[in-house]
């Protein structure tokens, strides 16, 4: 049981037995003779064995090892399918988050626009004699001269952002 054991979690872990060999620091006839019977591992070596196939020793000394079946591996691809899936809406529903974000913006530099026009600039005829007046006359106005340097920029640059998250066919 041992034998057949050794040799089946060695394979089923990918590993030679020269691989092997080398993490147990012992020569591979060794572990040729532990996976054909005709020698056993001393209980330092049944442990090291143990953590380096990473399997508990009561495994090596239990029954026989079952291969990988291939339903396990059908059960990996389709965690993996379910992984992708989950990863592919997440993705979509960011995409269609920034794109509605981009629109809201679109809409909120345009209606700025609108106020700046119905308002016509307000702060050019108030009486800058008073501090105050002068502070908000100064704020709004810089206000003003940013925005309409800056939203043009913004404006431009949500309108593409809206057509290259848009849903392809």
């Amino acid at each position: 049981m041992l034998s057949e054991n050794i040799k089946a979690i060695r394979k089923s872990k990918g590993l030679s037995q020269e691989e092997l060999a080398v993490k147990l620091n012992v020569v591979r006839q060794t572990v040729s003779k532990w996976e054909q019977g005709l020698s056993v591992p001393d209980s330092d070596l049944l442990i090291s064995l143990s953590e380096a196939l990473g399997t508990p020793a009561s495994a090596l000394l239990g029954e026989t090892a079952a291969p990988t079946k291939a339903d396990d591996v059908k059960a990996i691809a389709e965690k993996l399918e379910t992984v992708s899936l989950q990863l592919a809406r997440r993705r979509l529903a960011m995409r269609k988050a920034l794109r509605w974000l981009l629109i809201a913006s679109c809409a909120l530099v345009v209606a700025m626009f609108a106020i700046l026009i119905v308002l016509n600039s307000p702060y050019l005829g108030w009486n800058y004699h008073d501090p105050e007046t002068a502070v908000a006359g100064a704020a709004f106005h810089a206000f003003e001269w940013l925005f309409v340097r800056s939203a043009p920029i913004a404006l431009a640059g949500a309108i593409v952002g809206i057509i290259l998250t848009r849903k392809r066919a």
